[in-house]
């Protein structure tokens, strides 16, 4: 997986590599060339006595050091480029790809978990690209071509290189193989510490209600020494490496030098070739050493590109039409045709054979117990999931067939929970609509009965908001976030729940405000209030995820079984209230 996102995403880069490639070969065969004429100043020029063959030889190395230099500094020019642009490149595709997942696919990774691939888990994989570039070329060179010039400095000491370099490999890469599964276990323990933190940050003020502080510390505590734990036992591996490096390194030095002597002592070679010689043998270690290093990077960055190659290869369960349509046949209807949905591998469906009519400048209601379906149900309209069996159709047409900005702009879509980005509240009431102006605004704030305490704030449409809208109480960001629907004056509007943190004041001028300015569209509102939907043109019963029955309010009262109850059940709880 590693290899194939690699390849895929460094396309773009080709000429950069190239220039990589060649400044990576020329500063490798400089490196090479340099202990040569070492040896050869000291056997040549300081034995003999020679000074102008010193001066000579020593302004070939020093040019040779300056090649070296220009092409490290320009190879580790193109090297940043190409892993920076591959970690971008990366980050762009694992973040569009999860925008264009539905609530399924979301839920099915978790919120931490797609956090943690988008951000940590590309990091290893730029990390390793970037070694990969510094040393693609130069790390084979140098082994190679050390080995050949070691042999030709002094072939009767090639012998250690057939030692050393098996059993810094091999010492190294028992290392290697023991951390595999540990960076696994790792990248798994950091999605849960951050989907911990996620959860008590995000719901800090009910840990607060029910006084949950030590808990939740405990909590936070377990998986933080989780993600110790195997950061140690990494840590331990780690730190293996380099006394085994320097032991090696050590021990083969010790060797050249012994040997050496004798053979210097014989006259099989002089001490420049000797210096010589272990200077390749240096190099070559040195060479693979850092192709070691990377193979420990290598791991982890394996682990990482699956995890993120799998996000980019889900597919949304909302697929995008090949052939979108953008004209609608009958404006401001919208149907359910039979419609059914059901999680994967559930036993069963959430909903099953739903069926309805909401014609412009109606009301629709949908009323059931908790686990009904209504959310489900309201969320296949705006195709926040897709139908499993039916149609969900807006102005005629299947929500599949249509294009995402149409339907967007058909349908104004108010969730459950109202969420509010970090912004101003102009930007906020902007989102589905960046054209508005300022009047629109205040005319859509004034219906959904915000008007008051934006204008109450110091900077009035500019007022900051801070993430999720934590600087507005509730009720606040309910009113906000039928404003923003109200704001793109679409052909229906989704009120899912919107109105339970209104008090019963609020909600009855936000649903009077609401008439005139939705008579010509078709709206569906899912109420626990009765009281708030009597004079709905109808109202829709689901119970267990099926619609029992459709009808006005006193119809229903009259003959559906499930209504009554439900009525019952409200008219109990006042009474007790």
């Amino acid at each position: 997986m590693l290899l194939s996102l690699v390849r895929t995403y460094v396309q773009p880069y080709r000429r950069s590599i190239a220039a990589l490639l060649g400044l990576q070969l020329v500063q490798t065969v400089a490196s090479l060339i340099l202990p040569s004429l070492n040896a050869d100043i000291i056997d040549r020029g300081i034995a003999t006595g020679d000074s102008g063959y010193i001066w000579r030889t020593g302004g070939v190395m020093l040019a040779m050091s300056a090649v070296q230099i220009v092409g490290t500094i320009g190879a580790v020019y193109f090297g940043s480029r190409v892993a920076m642009g591959l970690g971008r490149d990366l980050r762009a595709a694992v973040f569009g790809r999860v925008l264009a997942f539905s609530s399924r696919e979301v839920d099915g990774f978790g919120a931490p978990s797609l956090i943690t691939r988008t951000t940590n888990d590309v990091q290893q994989i730029q990390t390793v690209a970037l070694m990969t570039c510094n040393m693609l070329v130069s790390t084979p060179i140098m082994v190679v071509g050390g080995v050949l010039m070691a042999i030709r400095e002094d072939p009767g000491l090639s012998w250690l290189l057939l030692v050393c370099v098996p059993a810094l490999v091999g010492s190294l890469g028992s290392i290697v193989i023991r951390l595999v599964p540990q960076y696994r276990v790792l990248q798994v323990r950091i999605d849960r510490i951050n989907q911990v933190l996620r959860e008590q940050i995000t719901g800090i003020r009910v840990v607060r209600a029910f006084v949950r502080e030590a808990f939740e510390a405990r909590r936070f505590g377990v998986a933080n020494d989780d993600v110790t734990q195997t950061s140690l036992a990494v840590g331990r591996l780690m730190t293996m490496m380099f006394p085994v490096v320097i032991l090696v390194f050590n021990a083969s030095t010790v060797a050249v030098l012994w040997f050496g002597a004798h053979r210097v002592d014989s006259g099989a070679v002089q001490i420049g070739g000797l210096i010589a010689f272990l200077t390749y043998l240096t190099q070559i270690l040195m060479s693979a050493m850092m192709a070691t290093f990377m193979a420990t990077m290598l791991p982890r960055a394996s682990v990482s590109a699956e995890r993120v190659g799998t996000v980019l290869a889900t597919e949304s369960s909302v697929p995008l039409p090949s052939a979108s349509v953008s004209e609608l046949i009958a404006p401001g209807h919208v149907e359910l045709r039979h419609a059914g949905f059901a999680y994967p591998g559930a036993a069963d469906p959430v909903l099953t054979d739903a069926s309805f009519v909401v014609r412009p400048g109606t009301t629709t209601a949908i009323v059931g117990s908790t686990g009904s379906g209504k959310t489900t149900l309201v969320n296949l309209i705006p195709r926040l999931f897709d139908v499993t069996a039916g149609a969900a159709l807006v102005g005629g047409v299947d929500v599949r067939e249509l294009d995402p900005a149409v339907l967007a702009s058909k349908v104004g879509f108010v969730p459950q929970r109202p969420y509010l980005f970090s912004g101003t509240v102009a930007s906020n009431l902007r989102y589905g609509r960046p054209d508005a102006s300022e009047d629109e605004l205040w005319a859509a704030l004034r219906v959904a009965q915000a008007e008051d305490f934006v204008r109450a704030m110091p900077d009035g449409l500019d007022a900051p908001i801070s993430q999720g809208g934590t600087n507005v109480s509730g009720g606040q960001r309910q009113r906000l976030a039928i404003a923003r629907a109200l704001v793109g004056r679409p052909d229906a509007y989704v009120f899912d729940d919107s109105f339970s943190a209104l008090d019963l004041a609020t909600d009855a001028r936000v649903r009077a405000a609401l008439g005139p300015w939705t008579r010509d569209a078709a709206v569906i509102i899912v109420a626990q209030r009765i009281s708030t939907i009597t004079g709905a043109d109808q109202i829709v019963v689901l119970d267990d995820g099926r619609i029992v029955d459709i009808g006005t309010h006193a119809e229903l009262a009259e003959r559906c079984r499930t209504y009554q109850e439900i009525v019952q059940s409200q008219l109990e709880a006042e009474d007790a209230a």
